[in-house]
């Protein structure tokens, strides 16, 4: 039997719907790129919760592509193997075992179960690396960090076919070297370099915190820019956040209509961001919302 309690649960639960109108409307054959990583990587709960979201996503017209990270599970695989790291300036050294353990790992047991999750959820999900098609070419970063890449190029040709297929990309974030090396990319770099390529109208920074904050701790719901420069010169932001807000602005700089950095650990972030009039996390753009 049906209470009243019930019944203004499934009312509020319609308005909500009711409410998402005009965003599920501008959202409409948009593309998204999700950078995923931390505590959504972390259990199943969280998996199957972000795979019912991007199936939602693309349901409701969105072209998703995931970007997936994996960098606790690179370590724990490089420990079982007894591989040691050595690092300069902070920043793990790749060498040619270490590769082949992070392509192992990336493209084989976190990308899968990404496309597992997805594919149960009812998506059409096919996972790839950035040496597939030549989806990534990349230059070496720096002689001393060894098979770390950078992205010099982009075959959006290959995702815009995935789109037409109503496929979704994931992605592990490896690259093709022009000499056939396989380099090792930063999530967050290949993520903002393929959303650049695509013209993307966001790109979701899914990580461990909840955006970036001011001075007072507080985080900044909307911030240009200019104002992330500023706030970068003035040490506000610092550390982990960094190299975050620098891929947001290059991503910009590349054509992204904007970059939110958000909590993964938050329940539905991607639909809280997309289809509500507050969003969620901080959203980085050019300049003001006019």
């Amino acid at each position: 039997m049906r209470t009243q309690d019930m019944n203004r649960d499934w009312i509020a639960t319609a308005r909500t719907l009711s409410q998402a109108l005009p965003y599920l409307q501008r959202y409409t054959d948009a593309i998204v790129v999700i950078k995923l990583g931390g505590h959504a990587m972390g259990s199943d709960e969280a998996m199957e919760e972000f795979a019912r979201d991007v199936v939602l996503m693309q349901q409701v017209g969105v072209n998703p592509v995931v970007v997936h990270g994996g960098g606790p599970m690179i370590n724990a695989m490089l420990d079982k193997l007894g591989i040691e790291s050595t690092f300069v300036g902070g920043k793990r050294v790749t060498d040619k075992p270490t590769v082949e353990v992070v392509e192992m790992v990336l493209s084989g047991l976190v990308n899968k179960r990404i496309v597992q999750a997805i594919n149960a959820q009812g998506g059409k999900a096919v996972g790839l690396s950035g040496k597939d098609a030549n989806l990534i070419v990349c230059e070496q970063t720096h002689a001393d960090l060894g098979f770390v890449g950078t992205p010099d190029r982009i075959n959006t040709a290959v995702l815009h076919d995935m789109f037409r297929s109503n496929t979704i990309p994931v992605i592990a974030p490896l690259g093709a070297g022009r000499k056939g090396e396989t380099f090792n990319i930063n999530g967050d770099t290949a993520a903002g370099a393929i959303a650049g390529a695509l013209k993307a109208d966001r790109l979701l920074l899914l990580t461990d915190v909840a955006g970036v904050k001011n001075a007072a701790g507080e985080v900044v719901t909307e911030l240009t820019a200019a104002q992330i420069r500023e706030m970068t010169a003035e040490g506000v932001i610092a550390g982990g956040m960094i190299p975050k807000t620098e891929t947001a602005l290059d991503a910009i700089g590349r054509g992204v209509r904007a970059v939110v950095i958000l909590d993964g650990r938050a329940p539905n972030a991607c639909l809280l961001e997309l289809y509500t009039e507050h969003g969620a996390g901080s959203l980085i753009r050019e300049v003001p919302k006019t």
